[in-house]
């Protein structure tokens, strides 16, 4: 069913264009890979606040009010340019089995980001006062998303299609 799917997606005038224009693939990739950066540096500020590594001179909620609205801006851009990436180029990402585990370990680390946020916002003091759970929730949260990293990098040069 999904090379089927990817069969008719890759013919699409959308997907042809976007095949056929030689700069687009590198140019989304390009604003994908600015996004990763942001998001990357986003969550590693906000885990190391959590692991009480760095940014002890700001508070956690003053840190994530700093910090989620790049995270969430990001991952917006990120999915609009991911987008963009599978319709150029179904076979490569819909049948690859590292692109799933991406997506499904980036789901993981959204809800863990949604759930960060939302305990933040709901008990402003919770991550100052459990640090155990704090830095739990940090550790969680770095090997997710640099797991994400590695996934993402590690499509370009695992067999699809």
């Amino acid at each position: 069913m999904i090379p089927a799917f990817c069969d008719w997606l890759s013919n699409t005038p959308f997907s042809m264009a976007i095949q056929n224009a030689f700069w687009v693939i590198p140019t989304v990739q390009s604003v994908h890979i600015l996004a990763i950066a942001t998001v990357m540096a986003s969550v590693v500020m906000l885990d190391f606040r959590l692991l009480g590594v760095t940014g002890r001179g700001q508070t956690i909620p003053e840190m994530a009010e700093r910090f989620l609205p790049w995270v969430w801006g990001a991952v917006a851009v990120l999915a609009a340019s991911g987008s963009i990436l599978i319709i150029g180029e179904p076979g490569r990402e819909l049948l690859s089995q590292v692109f799933w585990a991406k997506m499904t370990l980036l789901a993981c680390a959204l809800t863990l980001t949604g759930v960060f946020q939302y305990v933040l916002y709901n008990s402003n003091k919770f991550w100052e006062r459990r640090k155990v759970v704090a830095r739990a929730t940090a550790v969680v949260s770095l090997l997710l998303w640099c797991s994400i990293l590695a996934a993402g990098r590690w499509i370009a040069y695992m067999a699809h299609g």
